[in-house]
């Protein structure tokens, strides 16, 4: 028998050790998914390396990494290991996906795009001796398939109390630096709403109660989500997604959603500065609406998660220290933020390198944790500094008790918010080691 070893790597921390937890809570759904495609008479093992060791010394034939943001530093030295003892790799995922010919430098072959396109193909020909070092297939109009994950391979790890389950991928907004326009180029796939239905029975049947509903952006297609909403309400599962913030106009379906079990959504609200916003390509979003919005989701009993980016074109030092007034006066439980950063691949790279502004060209230290690009009013420098002095500014226990006790929610589910205090806390200990904070 075969084996298979898959893995998803952990971002270093500033001492160049992979970042470790107690537990997963948000797992990833492509492992379980390409193992559901491997065939039966191969072995195939799992490793998320945030919760467990990489076993460097296996007896896998085929090792397979996933490259994802700021961990693909630690995917290519993971590959380089694994070739000096002797073992075939294959890479894919957003990162090698975006820059690929990079990619292609560091492991025996490259999956750019969707795996589940090729992964049957690229099994047979590891078998036969003749595997390619790139594999690629367009995405269909409109649909995609996929057969059930194999959860049975994860669920006994520390993971959380829900499980994903994907919907649609790919969305119709094209921001400049989105990996995911680099690869959907603004269309959006969906998974045919049995299967989705079939997942959603998986998850209840290994007795999970709660579930992350994979989509880049749930608001992409109506007709659709509608159909997801009535399978959801039936399921009585609990569930929490991303969109685009613009469904908070959208009363009549931000009922539907809370009736059919939603608790939470997350939105890439990016900046408050409508001038950053035009540049990154995302000019349909209106920052003076962000609070009439967020006001009216959480009014219908659905919690709002951000995620936002500092080092826009507008962006000034003024406006990153106007961001905590927003989140905290928003109360947004559990806010992110991220450095601008113009990855190869996206169309802010090309237009920063056109333009001469890239700072730092060593693409393998581009970490999250330091600006590499002159932002239009202020230096790289200074970038970092108020990237770091906003992260240390919400995430005082003042901060922290205002924005998840000091709140009417609150009172409606105390042990939601208790445990997003949680959260923060363990955040706050990230941010004063210099580790950029991510949904794990």
């Amino acid at each position: 028998m075969k084996k298979l070893l898959l893995i998803q790597p952990s971002p270093y921390d500033k001492n160049g050790e992979p970042i470790k937890k107690r537990k997963l809570y948000f797992v990833g759904l492509s492992l379980p998914l390409l193992a559901a495609m491997t065939p039966s008479d191969w072995e195939v093992e799992i490793i998320f390396e945030i919760i467990e060791d990489v076993p460097l010394d296996t007896d896998a034939d085929l090792i397979g990494i996933s490259t994802m943001g700021h961990g693909v530093i630690r995917s290519i030295d993971l590959a380089k290991e694994f070739r000096n003892r002797g073992k075939t790799v294959v890479m894919g995922g957003y990162m090698a996906s975006i820059m690929p010919q990079e990619a292609m430098k560091h492991c025996d072959s490259l999956v750019e795009g969707d795996a589940e396109l090729v992964w049957k193909e690229l099994i047979e020909d590891f078998e036969l001796g003749t595997l390619k070092p790139h594999y690629k297939e367009p995405l269909g109009e409109s649909w995609f398939s996929t057969p059930k994950p194999r959860f049975d391979l994860i669920v006994d790890k520390s993971i959380g109390d829900f499980l994903p389950v994907q919907a649609g991928r790919g969305c119709p907004n094209t921001c400049s630096f989105c990996s995911v326009a680099c690869l959907y180029k603004g269309s959006y796939v969906k998974k045919p709403v049995g299967e989705v239905r079939r997942d959603l029975q998986q998850v209840r049947d290994l007795g999970f109660r709660k579930v992350l509903l994979l989509d880049d952006n749930i608001f992409s297609d109506r007709d659709y989500l509608k159909e997801l909403l009535d399978i959801l309400r039936e399921m009585k599962l609990e569930w929490m997604s991303q969109c685009d913030i613009r469904i908070g106009s959208e009363d009549d379906l931000l009922k539907d959603l809370a009736e059919s079990g939603c608790t939470t959504l997350s939105f890439g609200l990016e900046s408050i500065s409508r001038e950053s916003l035009v540049a990154m390509n995302k000019g349909w979003a209106r920052p003076e609406e962000y609070t009439k919005l967020i006001g009216n989701i959480r009014r219908h009993g659905i919690d709002v998660s951000t995620e936002m980016v500092v080092g826009g074109e507008g962006d000034t030092l003024e406006s990153i220290g106007r961001t905590k007034d927003f989140i905290e006066e928003n109360r947004i439980s559990v806010p992110r933020f991220y450095i601008l950063t113009p990855f190869p691949g996206t169309s802010f790279f090309r237009d920063m390198e056109a333009a001469g502004r890239l700072e730092n060209k060593d693409i393998y230290s581009y970490d999250g944790t330091a600006a590499v690009h002159t932002p239009a009013n202020m230096t790289a420098q200074e970038l970092t500094e108020s990237y770091w002095e906003l992260y240390e500014s919400l995430f005082t226990i003042r901060s922290i008790f205002r924005r998840n006790i000091l709140k009417r929610e609150f009172l409606k589910q105390p042990f939601r918010y208790l445990f997003y205090g949680m959260v923060n806390l363990y955040y706050r200990h990230q941010i004063r080691n210099r580790i950029t904070p991510n949904i794990f």
